[in-house]
């Protein structure tokens, strides 16, 4: 949400910072790799509040070999039967690996919990246990950051208005949105006691207001550079080296058929 009056950022100025921050990602990667650093950031919100956009913006100049997303499919009959965080662990980062969560094992407390898909019961007992499993992550030397995004109610409706009327976007609305949509403060109620629960020192949840959706992802980018304790890389001046001569080379007509 921003504040009363606030006009949004502009696409020239949040560009150019986006531009110095993508730099400063790609430091990040570099350190990461080389020092063997594990750094796991989780991305949950309300449907609408620009989780997409803000992973977009972290990723788009940085290797997906180093930066992964995971975005786990609904679980398998066999994924259903085992520990419930269980089917998580095997994503998160080893050394030299930054892993995104684009909805993360916190889908319990949200929306299994608010639409029905786990009982009461099931929802309690993963908020009981799910400090001690975030311990065990930050104990085993990774960085464990955690964002949620709140949009505000009349931000999300000219969002999901905007998912319906435009056919680039219609793919991002499912029938799960809509009925999620519908219990906001189902959902309210579910985040209260899921921060209640889960957020702890070893592993604090950050609040981003995100109905400026180009500040919100300054604001994150920014956040998790200051979370990590990385250094820039020194660098040796590149200099592109000369060609080889052709000699009695000569270009083929390669191939049939050309676009443009």
């Amino acid at each position: 949400m921003k504040a009363k009056g606030s006009e949004p950022l502009k696409r020239k100025p949040y560009e150019r910072k986006l531009r110095d921050l993508h730099a400063e990602l790609v430091n990040l990667q570099e350190w990461a790799k080389h020092a063997g650093a594990k750094v796991c950031i989780v991305f949950e919100g309300r449907d609408g509040a620009g989780k997409g956009g803000v992973i977009k913006a972290i990723t788009e100049r940085v290797s997906p070999r180093i930066f992964r997303v995971v975005a786990l499919p609904p679980p398998t009959e066999r994924e259903k039967s085992q520990m419930y965080v269980q089917r998580y662990l095997p994503h998160l980062p080893a050394a030299g690996e930054i892993v995104i969560f684009d909805r993360s094992w916190y889908n319990r407390a949200g929306v299994e919990r608010v639409m029905g898909f786990c009982t009461e019961e099931q929802a309690k007992g993963f908020l009981q246990v799910v400090p001690g499993v975030e311990k065990a992550i930050v104990d085993s030397g990774a960085i464990l950051l955690k964002y949620w995004l709140e949009v505000g109610q009349d931000e999300q409706t000219r969002r999901m208005e905007e998912r319906i009327n435009d056919p680039r976007k219609i793919w991002k609305l499912s029938p799960m949105d809509l009925k999620s949509y519908s219990r906001w403060y189902d959902y309210s109620r579910a985040r209260d006691e899921m921060f209640r629960a889960s957020d702890t020192t070893w592993a604090p949840w950050y609040a981003v207001r995100s109905d400026d959706k180009r500040q919100a992802r300054l604001n994150i980018i920014s956040h998790i550079l200051s979370s990590v304790p990385y250094k820039a890389p020194s660098r040796e001046k590149i200099k592109l080296p000369k060609r080889q001569k052709p000699d009695d080379y000569e270009e083929a007509d390669f191939a049939r058929n050309w676009i443009g």
